[in-house]
């Protein structure tokens, strides 16, 4: 993708995070407020971010709305203390210790939205990151996982450009459709027994690809709202990434190998979930409580295609089975009003991982999460300004799954733990 196409995103992909920070590689945060009350927002969804949370939701707005805001993430390096098919010393596997680096990522958002006089109709647009994975290793030539991967890098970002209706006073609904631009890193550096690294291996890749989404929005009394979101499933195609190859063993000389890998190109797909929410607000006087079920169709993602265009045997094509399984994450949330212009937050997530044990790999070592999070807004005449901090609770993952995928061994046996913390910022304008 060139061009024209990447003026737009350009700015924001150098900003966009590439870590997954939802089970498996969604990412939530679009906006500081839903933020702050745990992302239950489906059925509030009154500021700007309705368009990701809940389209149906702008009708509530009036007026012209300008919102723009920023999620700084601090990931600590995941652990790992165990063994893998690197840890061999010839009669036994040696029990070793692993850490990710500890990494620094800014995840951004932007929308606006402008009201008709006769309050029946909204529209806007709105851009954001729903999906992104990063990890990578301390050293990837010595790491006990770099014949799996020595780092990972998925990167997007969706314009979403938006309208609803509002069919009555009980009653709203909203769609939109979702331009997604992605780009992807795989680096590598497989291991032969008796030789050593083979090479120094790198796929980087973009692609484009559409999807739509809808919402809707009861109100059947003054105090109690419904609100439902779905977005549909994204396939990222990459074609013709760029694969190239450095620190070649000097090993291939002697023909025992084959044939050296070189710089070739190659196509890959990843299949992005559909994702379905669900949920309720009550508001009590100055109190508003909601209850969100929120579901990531995650079986579109059973397997990571990577076809190379000119393989070799120790360079070849890959189809890794991923098999991955829907899930369902809770949310809850709650605000205060405790003045007209100052409210305060607090949320929490129960969030399941959608990894089964069988594939679960170094690149995203996935599990079940806890959520924690605070939250404040406080408007001054035409502006707001939101923000909100969360804590990601992983917890620990014990895993045992040495196999084979084609000719490579992969997998570990041993225990992964994590944790890390995010901290946003909104700032809206009305006029």
């Amino acid at each position: 993708m060139r061009g024209w196409k990447m003026l737009p995103v350009s700015l924001v992909l150098l900003l966009t995070a590439s870590t997954s920070f939802a089970a498996g590689f969604r990412l939530p945060e679009a906006g500081a407020k839903a933020m702050g009350m745990g992302f239950a927002f489906t059925a509030q969804a009154d500021d700007p971010s309705a368009i990701y949370f809940n389209p149906a939701g702008l009708t509530q707005l009036k007026g012209q709305n300008v919102m723009v805001g920023l999620t700084y993430v601090r990931e600590n390096g995941g652990e790992f203390t165990g063994t893998t098919p690197l840890t061999f010393n010839g009669e036994t596997f040696d029990t070793r210790s692993e850490t990710q680096k500890s990494l620094n990522f800014y995840i951004p958002n932007a929308y606006y939205t402008r009201t008709t006089n006769s309050g029946n109709v909204s529209y806007g647009v709105g851009i954001f990151a729903p999906f992104g994975l990063g990890q990578e290793y301390n050293n990837k030539e010595t790491s006990i996982f770099r014949n799996q991967i020595t780092k990972i890098d998925l990167q997007t970002i969706v314009v979403n450009p938006t309208i609803a209706f509002k069919i009555s006073e009980i009653l709203s609904v909203g769609l939109g459709i979702d331009w997604m631009y992605g780009r992807a890193t795989l680096e590598q550096t497989p291991v032969a027994p008796g030789v050593g690294n083979l090479y120094d291996g790198k796929l980087k890749g973009d692609g484009d690809t559409w999807g739509y989404n809808f919402g809707l929005l009861l109100k059947p009394t003054e105090n109690f709202r419904i609100g439902a979101n779905y977005r549909s499933p994204f396939t990222l195609r990459i074609k013709d990434g760029d694969v190239t190859f450095s620190n070649v063993s000097p090993a291939y000389a002697s023909g025992l190998l084959g044939p050296a890998p070189s710089n070739m190109n190659a196509n890959a797909k990843i299949a992005m979930p559909a994702t379905f929410a669900l949920g309720a607000a009550y508001t009590m006087g100055k109190l508003t409580v909601e209850a969100d079920a929120d579901w990531t169709f995650w079986h579109s993602f059973g397997s990571l295609p990577i076809e190379l265009r000119n393989p070799v045997p120790t360079a070849p094509s890959t189809n890794a089975q991923k098999r991955w399984e829907d899930v369902c994450a809770l949310r809850l949330g709650a605000e205060y009003r405790v003045t007209d212009p100052l409210a305060l937050r607090a949320g929490f997530v129960y969030d399941p991982t959608p990894v089964p044990a069988d594939t679960l790999g170094p690149e995203l070592p996935d599990s079940t999460r806890l959520n924690y999070m605070v939250g404040a807004g406080y408007k001054i005449g035409p502006w707001t300004i939101d923000g909100a901090f969360m804590y990601i609770d992983k917890k620990d993952r014990t895993i045992s799954n040495f196999r084979t995928e084609g000719s490579n061994p992969v997998g570990q046996n041993g225990t992964w733990s994590g944790n890390a913390w995010l901290a946003s910022l909104d700032v809206g304008y009305k006029f």
